[in-house]
């Protein structure tokens, strides 16, 4: 066996493998539309942009889809519009903006524990967790991961509280044959370069509920109806038309691009799944996820090396990996009010967040170079004793 980078071995890739890339349509495919809106001057919230929102309400089959300047625009209109205040129940095991949301909207985030398999919200910890300050359950699909959405359905609907979800990361997911997207009182994805969809900056809502729909798309032009007295206090949270152009040949591309990733995905874990001390998240039949990130467990005392000693073993064989996410949200400085609250309270998440890697994964990824980061894990575990010393 090849000795790893760190110890003195060749590097596996020349150049830096990186996290993800977008994977993009072709200039030519856009070209005669973009010639088209910068002609005619109409570059924002035009015809562009309804066409994009219709054809996404049909891909999801939902009643409604409104194209927004981000996902995290999208969760703090959706918390405005649906006159939501207290408290609303998220988990800290998710990306900053779920909670960003509710500070900007002067809500304090509940934060709860979450399922150690799925590393979703736990139910039965969002059950404990409502008071009489409770105004909503914010659910998060994380990596794409869908949610067990009936349970919490179940809840919010016991509790008479609403239900919302950040579904960044699930455009393309589906629960129980269904898209995600059609749940709750709204969800928020995102199209950023990361994702799956991409619009280069952008997001969507989606809602099955007409007068939400009515707030949202007022509360994105300022929360102006057209009559200049504005209705309450929106954002400028328009999408351009140049970015409904990149997101309507995205969108066709999106089922092929799904296909690819799990087809990676199962690679990874057909490959490593028998090295000792690495775990997956796991994905219920009854879902689909976009594998939006593939993350793995490290067990340190049977692989050898922690996580972080595995981060930069790989990063010595040029190849990127991310701590997603860490630190979680109750322990990061804008949440530092809240966390002598949640002290010992989320062993879960500290547990997970302290211990998942996500390695290299995007949509037009080559096989080859699966099997290099399979191989580059698989010597450093060879040499597991060696690489810590080396790392120290």
């Amino acid at each position: 066996m090849d000795k790893p980078a760190v110890l003195g071995g060749k590097p596996t890739f020349k150049s830096l493998l990186p996290i993800t890339k977008p994977t993009l349509p072709k200039l030519d495919s856009l070209s005669n539309r973009y010639t088209e809106i910068l002609s005619s001057g109409m570059i924002t919230n035009s015809k562009y942009v309804k066409q994009f929102e219709e054809e996404l309400q049909n891909y999801i089959k939902v009643k409604h889809a409104l194209a927004i300047s981000s996902c995290t625009s999208g969760l703090m209109l959706i918390i405005k519009s649906l006159k939501l205040k207290g408290e609303i129940i998220l988990p800290s095991f998710t990306f900053s903006a779920s909670g960003h949301a509710l500070i900007w909207n002067n809500i304090k985030p509940k934060f709860v524990d979450i399922d150690e398999k799925t590393y979703n919200i736990d139910p039965k910890k969002v059950n404990e967790a409502i008071g009489p300050k409770t105004s909503a359950i914010l659910g998060v699909h994380i990596f794409g991961n869908p949610c067990d959405i009936k349970a919490l359905d179940d809840i919010a609907r016991d509790h008479k509280i609403k239900l919302i979800f950040d579904a960044a990361h699930a455009l393309g997911s589906e629960y129980k044959n269904k898209r995600i997207g059609r749940f709750g009182h709204a969800e928020s994805f995102s199209c950023s370069p990361t994702k799956l969809m991409v619009t280069g900056e952008g997001g969507i809502v989606t809602s099955n509920i007409d007068e939400l729909k009515r707030r949202i798309m007022i509360g994105r032009n300022y929360g102006d109806d057209g009559s200049y007295d504005c209705e309450f206090a929106g954002l400028n949270a328009r999408m351009s038309e140049l970015h409904a152009i990149l997101g309507l040949e995205s969108l066709n591309m999106l089922e092929k691009n799904l296909k690819n990733r799990r087809k990676f995905a199962e690679m990874y874990i057909e490959k490593l799944k028998k090295l000792p001390g690495i775990k997956f998240q796991k994905i219920n039949s009854s879902c689909r996820t976009t594998f939006k990130d593939f993350s793995i467990y490290i067990d340190s005392k049977k692989f050898g090396l922690n996580r972080d000693e595995l981060s930069k073993a790989l990063a010595k064989e040029n190849i990127m990996s991310r701590k997603y996410f860490y630190p979680p949200l109750h322990k990061q400085k804008a949440y530092s009010r809240f966390l002598k609250e949640y002290k010992n309270k989320l062993p879960v998440t500290n547990n997970i967040s302290k211990n998942v890697l996500s390695l290299p994964l995007y949509s037009h990824m080559e096989i080859k170079d699966v099997n290099k980061v399979c191989d580059a894990i698989k010597r450093i575990n060879g040499y597991s004793g060696f690489v810590r010393k080396k790392l120290k």
